[in-house]
C-alpha cells in the first residue's frame, strides 16, 4: 500500500487522504524503511539511512553511552563517476573500496528495492 498522508477535515464523514507529500514526509517515510536494513536497532539507539538526494546517501546513528553522554555518528556517502566517497562526521572524503564498497552497494540496492515495493507501489 503506498504511503498516504492523512488530512484532518472536521466536516468529513470519512478521513481524507492525499498523495501530496512534502519532501520531508517522503524522506522520513523512506528513512523509517531504510533503518530496518541493518537488523535490530540496539536499545537506546536511533538509526537513519536514506538517500537525501540523487547520489547522496546518509547514515546517522545516535545513542547514549554508559556515562549518559549522547554519541552521534553521521556518514555521508557521495556516488561520483570516479567511485563512492564517504565523509564521517566532519572529516574529509575518502574513497571506499573492497568489502566496504560492496556493503554500501548492497545497502543502497536493498533500500531502493524496499522503498519501491513498500512505499511507492
Amino acid at each position: 500500500m503506498p504511503f498516504k498522508k492523512f488530512l484532518k477535515n472536521p466536516f468529513a464523514a470519512q478521513p481524507t487522504y492525499t498523495n501530496k507529500l512534502s519532501l520531508e514526509d517522503l524522506i522520513n517515510a523512506e528513512s523509517e524503511l531504510g533503518r530496518t536494513l541493518f537488523g535490530p536497532i540496539p536499545a537506546g539507539h536511533q538509526r537513519e539511512f536514506f538517500e537525501s538526494r540523487k547520489n547522496i546517501w546518509i547514515w546517522h546513528e545516535n545513542w547514549t553511552d554508559q556515562f549518559g553522554k549522547l554519541q552521534e555518528m553521521t556518514i555521508r556517502y557521495e556516488v561520483r563517476p570516479t567511485g563512492v566517497y564517504k565523509k564521517a562526521n566532519n572529516g574529509s572524503y575518502q574513497k571506499i573500496e573492497g568489502a566496504e564498497l560492496n556493503n554500501f552497494r548492497q545497502a543502497a540496492r536493498g533500500y531502493l528495492n524496499l522503498v519501491k515495493t513498500k512505499l511507492y507501489c
